[in-house]
């Protein structure tokens, strides 16, 4: 049970039913600017997510594990962008950069939500990899249908949870002082620095969600993968040992980028120096790595990019036909 927040200090207080979100710049000019550029990188985010997820789906031969659980990244990637990024962007271009109680509260969940997933499918598709590379011949039978059933809907249920204990636990604070977020977005660190409640139990339960998502996830993709590498290093064979890495390396570098900014993020010493420089890194994690996975799978992977060729050009020969015999 959550417990009444307790007030710091004495006085009579009023409670914030409204934030101000601070933003990413107060120049006119380079707000006009970013948001074009974040308009264009979030329609980028959505087609090429979505055109993974399409060509995963038509194609038979991508019934597989490993792009099962990339279409269901891919989903990550557009929701996960979707809760920061037209927010963002509107008040880039209006004066008013309220957000109310329950509009923060519904960011942070969703926010928290997909981002606990991305980090939680990151470790999914890395024990895909040991099972692939490790033991080849049993690889059919312990990736299942059934176990990657189960593997990705207890990803997404376990992020829900604690994206809704986390947004409980914030919003049964009291925020009666400055309404100010110093940030473009409602993140659990900067409201629990303006709650006027205590605020112990709150940055516990922030820990212990990085340490048992962030740092769970972690410690099986480095596990998984030394395992890999121990296991290429023994291959006889050298174009053996370049198609393993063929086929790690797409992953290895999207958990190199989103791994890369959300340590230094929260890992670094903070304090008001600081400040631009994690919204500068949750810039790069919550829009750019969204808009870039699909690229990298794709670019990193030559038989999705001929498939995705082959999607594309079959879609536009069917217009062309369609149109031919409208006209």
């Amino acid at each position: 049970m959550i417990e009444s927040p307790v007030l710091k200090g004495t006085g009579n207080y009023s409670k914030s039913t409204a934030f101000l979100l601070v933003g990413i710049t107060n120049d006119p000019h380079l707000q006009l600017v970013l948001f074009n550029v974040f308009l264009i990188m979030y329609l980028v985010t959505l087609m090429g997510n979505v055109g993974i997820i399409l060509v995963i789906h038509f194609t038979s031969s991508f019934h597989t594990p490993m792009y099962i659980f990339l279409s269901h990244l891919a989903f990550t990637d557009i929701c996960y962008a979707s809760a920061v990024v037209p927010n963002t962007m509107v008040n880039l271009i209006t004066p008013n950069r309220y957000i109310s109680l329950s509009g923060c509260a519904l960011q942070l969940f969703m926010f928290s939500s997909f981002g606990s997933t991305e980090c939680l499918l990151f470790g999914v598709m890395a024990y895909d990899r040991y099972v692939a590379i490790c033991n080849p011949l049993y690889y059919g039978t312990i990736m299942t249908i059934r176990t990657c059933n189960v593997l990705f809907a207890t990803s997404y249920i376990f992020a829900t949870v604690q994206a809704a204990i986390q947004t409980g636990f914030t919003f049964s604070l009291y925020f009666c002082g400055s309404n100010i977020i110093d940030h473009f977005i409602c993140d659990a660190l900067p409201l629990l620095r303006l709650s006027c409640s205590k605020t112990t139990i709150n940055e516990i339960i922030v820990s212990l969600s990085a340490a048992i998502i962030g740092g769970g996830s972690l410690f099986i993709i480095v596990t998984s993968y030394l395992w890999i590498a121990t296991t290429v290093i023994k291959m006889p064979s050298s174009q053996g040992k370049r198609k393993a890495f063929s086929t790690c390396a797409s992953h290895l570098a999207c958990v190199t980028l989103f791994y890369g900014t959300v340590l230094f993020n929260y890992l670094h010493p903070s304090g008001d120096v600081n400040m631009r420089q994690d919204v500068v890194a949750s810039i790069f994690y919550t829009m750019v790595i969204p808009m870039l996975n699909p690229f990298i799978y794709s670019l990193r992977n030559t038989e999705v990019r001929r498939i995705c060729h082959q999607f594309v050009t079959q879609r536009i020969s069917f217009h062309l036909f369609c149109v031919q015999n409208l006209s």
